[in-house]
């Protein structure tokens, strides 16, 4: 029955919402109990921060390159190509910089935060700690979720200051003025654009991190079912993250 399918996939759904819900309210509430982990806490920071500086430099750079290239074109034909700079900083800043940071993250780090975890569930290595007493939240979601909270605005902030570089390489190549180009950037930018770029990828943060741990703890079928699992937590972070930035922009334009 068509209907009672769609039942059925509501329910999942919503089903799905309250468990990341309430995994996200417990793994908050440990963030500051003992024991921290912090092995496990730098390991992750690792893991997540430096080891994506590299596709965040390389889409940063280009997707910088790109904006300014186009804000070029569309600003020669008015004599304002001065402008490109605080162009390509706002955008970047407000919008395609946490966001764009987010998703490569989000396939990057979600898809092997769950294949790790759901890797320790098929083998029983979870059954076996919760044998031992072991908190597993405490254990497995918290100091991810920790890493990725404190990586992911600096992987933002790396994000826009690579494509201001970007830009600035595009815009020399077309002639344009280098002093003018830095100066316009305080014209278009103010200070809530900032710490908007800063409490977006923080948001972001918490949402990777959650998805990721509620699939990875909750796979099941082996090595196919991690699998499955992973592609789900990219699936579900990527269309979240897209759907709250605009929920997150309506927020910030209602206090201005």
């Amino acid at each position: 029955m068509p209907l009672a399918f769609v039942e059925n996939r509501l329910k999942r759904f919503f089903l799905d919402i309250q468990e990341i819900c309430l995994l996200t309210w417990r793994a908050l509430l440990r963030i500051f109990r003992h024991p921290f982990y912090y092995r496990e806490f730098v390991s992750q920071l690792d893991k997540i921060g430096v080891g994506s500086l590299f596709i965040i430099i390389l889409t940063g750079l280009f997707t910088g390159m790109v904006m300014a290239l186009q804000a070029i074109i569309q600003l020669k034909p008015f004599a304002a190509t001065s402008y490109v700079g605080g162009m390509v900083a706002v955008t970047m800043v407000k919008e395609l910089g946490p966001v764009l940071s987010a998703l490569m993250v989000a396939g990057r780090v979600g898809s092997a935060i769950t294949a790790e975890l759901g890797t320790m569930v098929v083998t029983e290595q979870v059954d076996a700690m919760r044998v031992e007493g072991t908190d597993i939240i405490k254990r497995l979601v918290t100091p991810r979720l920790k890493a990725i909270l404190i990586a992911m605005p600096l992987l933002a902030v790396i994000t826009d200051t690579v494509s201001l570089a970007g830009g600035y390489i595009m815009a020399a190549g077309y002639n344009v003025n280098p002093v003018m180009y830095w100066k316009s950037l305080p014209q278009f930018m103010v200070f809530q654009d900032l710490f908007e770029g800063v409490a977006k990828p923080f948001f972001f943060g918490l949402i990777i991190a959650m998805i990721a741990c509620h699939v990875g703890l909750n796979t099941r079928g082996g090595a196919e079912g991690v699998g499955a699992a992973a592609k789900k937590t990219v699936v579900l972070a990527s269309v979240t993250i897209l759907i709250s930035d605009f929920f997150l922009t309506k927020i910030f334009i209602a206090f201005r």
